[in-house]
């Protein structure tokens, strides 16, 4: 099924607790994002959110990190939609100390951070059908 994938890093303003730590909204936001490309490439319509269900956050996300998110069509009915979102770190900050601040580690295996699965609904009279990639 149709799929989407979003990579950002995460800035500072992001930080919404102590030692640069991110709060899980953001990760939801990215995963409405996500879902609203996979609406668009599938019905030609953002569409509405309608539920998240299943949200597990599984590690923490700080200032820096670079995370993944990657959407996923998994059922498509008249009018709803059913995906699966993951959010997964693939570059953070060192933990050794002493380093510049500027150091950064690609991390071998990448660290799932956050996973759900979502419910969105494009009503009839919006759904043109998929748009071409470009």
């Amino acid at each position: 099924m149709l799929e989407s994938v979003i990579r950002v890093r995460v800035s500072a303003s992001q930080a919404h607790y102590g030692g640069e730590l991110v709060d899980g909204a953001f990760l939801m936001q990215l995963f409405g994002d996500a879902a609203t490309e996979l609406l668009i490439r599938h019905d030609g319509d953002e569409g509405l959110l309608l539920t998240y269900s299943e949200v597990t956050f599984k590690a923490p996300v700080y200032a820096g990190d670079f995370i993944e998110v990657r959407a996923k069509l998994t059922q498509v009915g008249t009018t709803s939609r059913h995906m699966e979102f993951r959010a997964v770190k693939q570059i953070t900050r060192p933990k050794e100390a002493g380093l510049a601040p500027s150091a950064m580690d690609v991390l071998e295996e990448p660290v799932v951070v956050a996973e759900a699965k979502g419910v969105c609904v494009v009503p009839r009279e919006k759904q043109r059908g998929g748009q071409p990639r470009v």
